[in-house]
């Protein structure tokens, strides 16, 4: 069966059955349907005196283009959590329409380790991310309309980019203001994907809505004719983008197919923005339950990177254990084998692939020193051979591996990687800084580009110096760093799979998002807005006569 066959051959729990086993109230419950409801901002305060939960991490080495199931192995091992005994939750974010009908599918994992609904979750869900288009969007319209009224506050250069969440790479760049009324001022403009707006960002690094409004007005949207910046409190619009919010910042509460529950909230990529879902989610996943496994996008070294030197310090978090998911596909897929041949046995391949996942567990383990534990997300094709191999090799580096079939078993299926990482939390961990807020901002990508990925270096381009220069001038060197970069490689070039020679970092463009508190660097050719395949998902996802979506994987 597909996974949205299986998912709905799945009879689930009414979702005020899953909150009671959390000890939390209906009246704690704004209900979306019998199967989604939305978390009141009550809970976590009648349980901040509570001690936190344990904190798992999942990540990954870098992917293939259609992913290493990484999602799946959460929601696995959430259920293998449950499954030997264990208070456990899931805090993942909400999947992005773009890739839902672009390339990489859905978000909610696979086989019978998913979250559920998962039609609905894949979709519209609870309206999250679109609440978030409208609230960007309403910037930029007013941004424009106080232009065409006289611009009282002398705005010269707007910065503030429209979003739509769907891959069109046709809006990467466009002209508005082509109508020739009288007033309207045509300009250059351009559309990100919703889940890379700022407002993204922020709605998942705010601790609470008052925290939002602040950070909403702090958003930068241009600057005026003195090269001072011009912010959405400037146009006297923080109170109305939080209105549209106010709904979208509270948490989402679903199951996984064996009802374990799961908070998902917010939906940051990893590659263009920071990849982790919301500090409000994880924080209170923490208090709800003995164990709280949570993710970050992509290769471990963007989305845990990002949560590690982001997230962490805005929440006041660490992880007790992270698990670093890997599949043998992947590992031969870096060991410079074609796609069509990643399912073939390939010893040498797989041999020159394991570069990608030791350098990842060094950094992990070596350079934040936290505990570490590899999971293989296990497919049918899997040779024996390759599988002693690569417990060798990981053996004599002293981390354990588990090999993991929750797509086929769900819970029952990651009952040894729970079992595992149960003991490693239990160990003592820390977590080590790469960089002090207080480093130039140069250093700070510098230090990332060579402890992190490897890079012997960066180079900086003459327009992303000269912002690095301006946002030194206007006060904001100390915020953290986060990277916009493909997701394929530790370089920034994604056909660069096995990084056999030096490489350097090449940052084309510095963003300042001062609402998020962090500085962007665009690295490479990633875009901000991603584009669709030349045969996207969307040809794939159809209603059929009995009204049942089919084509969502």
């Amino acid at each position: 069966m597909s996974d949205i066959e299986i998912a709905r051959n799945t009879k689930l729990n009414k979702i005020t059955e899953i909150a009671k086993e959390l000890g939390i109230k209906e009246d704690d419950l704004e209900l979306y349907g019998k199967y989604k409801a939305k978390l009141s901002e009550n809970i976590y305060e009648n349980l901040k005196n509570k001690k936190d939960g344990k904190l798992i991490l999942v990540t990954a080495i870098n992917p293939t283009p259609l992913g290493e199931g990484k999602t799946t192995i959460s929601i696995g091992l959430a259920d293998g959590l449950k499954y030997i005994g264990k208070k456990s939750i899931l805090a993942l974010r909400e999947p992005s329409l773009g890739p839902v009908f672009g390339i990489k599918g859905g978000a909610t994992g696979g086989g019978y380790a998913q979250v559920a609904p998962m039609e609905d979750i894949n979709l519209h869900f609870t309206g999250d991310i679109h609440a978030i288009t409208a609230a960007n969007n309403l910037l930029s319209a007013v941004i424009d309309n106080h232009i065409y009224f006289g611009n009282e506050l002398n705005i010269k250069r707007v910065i503030w980019k429209r979003c739509v969440d769907l891959n069109d790479r046709q809006l990467r760049t466009v002209n508005t203001g082509l109508s020739e009324e009288k007033n309207i001022v045509p300009r250059m403009d351009g559309f990100n994907i919703t889940v890379a707006s700022e407002i993204m960002a922020i709605l998942c690094l705010s601790k609470d809505i008052k925290d939002l409004k602040r950070r909403l007005g702090n958003i930068i949207i241009g600057y005026n004719e003195e090269e001072k910046p011009v912010t959405a409190r400037d146009l006297k619009v923080d109170g109305s983008l939080t209105v549209l919010l106010k709904d979208a910042i509270k948490p989402n509460l679903v199951q996984t197919l064996e009802h374990t529950p799961a908070i998902i909230h917010g939906g940051p990529f990893a590659n263009i923005a920071h990849g982790c879902n919301s500090i409000i989610a994880t924080k209170l996943a923490m208090k709800l339950a003995d164990y709280t496994v949570t993710e970050a996008g992509f290769g471990a070294d963007l989305g845990a990177e990002k949560f590690l030197d982001i997230k962490c310090k805005v929440a006041n978090i660490k992880p007790d254990a992270v698990v670093c998911v890997a599949t043998l596909k992947a590992l031969k897929y870096h060991g410079g084998v074609p796609k069509e041949a990643i399912q073939e046995e390939n010893i040498n391949a797989l041999e020159r692939g394991m570069k990608n996942l030791l350098k990842h567990i060094e950094n992990i383990k070596d350079v934040y020193g936290l505990n570490v534990i590899v999971a293989i997300n296990k497919y049918v094709q899997d040779s024996d051979k390759e599988i002693a191999y690569l417990q060798e090799k990981l053996k004599e580096k002293n981390v354990e591996l588990s090999l993991v079939e929750a797509w086929e078993y769900g819970g029952k299926g990651a009952a040894d990687l729970a079992q595992k990482v149960v003991k490693l939390t239990e160990k003592e961990t820390k977590l080590n800084k790469i960089y002090e807020l207080e480093d130039a901002i140069e250093t700070k990508i510098e230090k990332i580009a060579k402890t992190i990925y490897g890079a012997e270096g960066i180079e900086i381009s003459e327009k992303a110096q000269q912002e690095i220069e301006f946002i030194k001038k206007i006060g904001y060197n100390n915020l953290p760093i986060c990277i916009a970069k493909t997701q394929y490689s530790f370089s920034d070039d994604s056909k660069n799979l096995e990084c056999l020679e030096p490489f350097k970092i090449h940052i084309q463009d510095i963003i300042l998002d001062a609402g998020a508190e962090f500085i962007v660097a665009i690295t490479g050719k990633i875009f901000t807005m991603p584009g669709l395949p030349k045969v996207p998902a969307a040809e794939n996802i159809d209603i059929d006569e009995n009204g049942n979506i089919v084509g969502i994987f």
